[in-house]
């Protein structure tokens, strides 16, 4: 996988958390379920991927306070609808928020299904599936 990471356009994102125990504890159960790992963890931050670390979790680096970015959200790639689903109900059951249930969204096209979640610091999560060729 680190192979191939010349053939991304992002290397990775980060968000940041007031509460990294918390933020551990969300993500660590919830990425899973898209087969997204922790990569790598330091007392200030964690790192999760597809054997790169892609997306990250840490203590905002100046030190003030974690807040989110409006109009700002991370898309995670889910490789089934039951994937999406999956994302959605144990993000809501580990204390998300709803901010889009798992279905079409006519707006971004006929291919999509996806949900968005607010995290545990009020950062947009999304999961979504772009079913290209027919089921």
């Amino acid at each position: 996988m680190i192979a191939h990471r010349e053939l991304r356009s992002i290397c990775h994102m980060s968000i940041g958390t007031n509460n990294l125990v918390s933020a551990a504890d969300f993500y660590k159960q919830l990425l899973p379920v898209l087969q997204i790992e922790l990569v790598c963890e330091y007392e200030h931050a964690l790192a999760f991927g597809k054997g790169y670390p892609e997306f990250w979790v840490q203590v905002p680096f100046d030190q003030q306070q974690a807040t989110s970015g409006n109009g700002v959200h991370i898309g995670f790639v889910a490789t089934t609808k039951k994937q999406v689903d999956d994302f959605y109900m144990k993000g809501i059951a580990l204390g998300a928020k709803c901010n889009g249930k798992p279905g079409p969204r006519k707006e971004y096209g006929e291919p999509y299904y996806g949900c968005f979640l607010i995290d545990l610091d009020g950062n947009k999560i999304e999961a979504s599936y772009w079913q290209i060729n027919k089921e």
